[in-house]
């Protein structure tokens, strides 16, 4: 069982599946996808370790089938349903209140530096934006925000999400999964003894292009709130 040690425990995905395993991942996806205080939770590489240990965690949590594939696969779906829950409450959220988070200071939470940059994400490429933003931290977590405020449609905002969710959850987590069967077969090397290096590797896939677009890009001016 783990437990909370220092502030860097938050952004490590094995400390929250040793934590509260199956549930506590699927809370954690939500909180990401669905709740803008969740853009420092670690979904990508939270998803690839899930994959890892997925026959672990649904033996725990509801007993194995006795196939790692169906195990995976329930897994996935389940993290699939959470993502798409998730960017509907945010949808929800943008469409109901959004323009007000235009005003809102900024906190540790709350970054309107982000929310703009998300809108700018979404005018760039269209509603596609809302299945791109899946692999996009920080993105990800403000784009449901931003469909919502510039009011898209529900049912192709619903369309978008359900296919955004299914690609992310389903790719990641079966990357993981068999990817460490792989590396053990092919290689005997035990991706779990190598986690560090793995969430490493994927936060710099995952957020280089983020950090190069978000600070190193000139940012459009802003219309000054009255």
């Amino acid at each position: 069982m783990g437990h909370f040690e220092s502030w860097k425990d938050l952004l490590n995905p094995e400390f929250y599946i040793n934590l509260g395993g199956f549930w506590l991942i699927l809370f954690i996806i939500f909180a990401e996808t669905g709740l803008f205080v969740g853009f420092f939770l670690p979904g990508d590489s939270l998803l690839f370790i899930s994959g890892i240990y997925a026959v672990q965690i649904i033996d725990t949590t509801f007993g194995s089938t006795g196939s790692d594939f169906l195990d995976t696969t329930i897994l996935a779906t389940s993290v699939a349903l959470a993502a798409i829950i998730g960017n509907e409450v945010g949808y929800w959220f943008g469409y109901k209140s959004g323009p007000l988070l235009y005003e809102r200071k900024d906190t540790f939470f709350f970054k309107k530096k982000y929310l703009f940059k998300a809108h700018d994400f979404f005018e760039e490429h269209g509603t596609v934006a809302v299945i791109l933003s899946r692999f996009l931290p920080i993105v990800r977590t403000f784009s449901p925000i931003v469909a919502g405020i510039v009011k898209m449609d529900k049912k192709k905002f619903f369309l978008y999400n359900v296919v955004g969710a299914v690609l992310w959850s389903f790719t990641m987590i079966f990357a993981g999964h068999y990817l460490d069967k792989l590396f053990m077969d092919q290689f005997n090397i035990d991706l779990k003894k190598k986690l560090e290096l793995i969430v490493l590797v994927i936060v710099l896939i995952t957020t280089l292009p983020i950090v190069i677009k978000f600070f190193f890009t000139k940012d459009k001016e802003r219309p000054t709130q009255e």
